[in-house]
């Protein structure tokens, strides 16, 4: 990020942030990004780590964290509570490995309707529709 002497206004910090300015006042009404002051000439200006911030909760997101819970870890985030954070992080794999399970048994079923699907040929019922309306 370029160095501005009096930091970003809000365009440039969510351009440096890769995201755009709905996504800064949204997590700005979430209370996930700390709304600064408003300086001479009523424009608000951004520093290195508000960009650090928003890059973080973009980070949790990818990896399934809520915003509820980014803004759990933002409160981690002083050096002294990686317990606490791996508690979360842990049972977020948790979460993640029971959908895997569920996507897994989706993918087993859908197979196995296409299957019959591709076996009945000239039938007047849909083997998938009619599964559908079974369950």
């Amino acid at each position: 990020m370029k160095k501005h002497p009096r930091g970003l206004p809000i365009g440039a910090f969510a351009a440096a942030a890769g995201v755009n300015v709905e996504t800064i006042r949204f997590y700005q009404r979430k209370a996930l990004l700390p709304e600064p002051g408003r300086s001479y000439g009523s424009i608000r200006r951004y520093g290195e780590a508000d960009v650090a911030r928003v890059k973080f909760v973009k980070s949790a997101q990818r990896l399934g964290f809520s915003l509820q819970e980014i803004a759990g870890l933002l409160t981690l985030d002083d050096g002294t509570r990686c317990d606490e954070a791996r508690v979360l992080a842990e049972e977020k794999l948790e979460d993640v490995r029971a959908k895997l399970d569920d996507l897994r048994r989706i993918e087993s079923v859908l197979a196995q309707l296409v299957d019959r699907c591709c076996a009945s040929r000239g039938r007047i019922t849909c083997p998938i529709i009619a599964a559908l309306h079974a369950h």
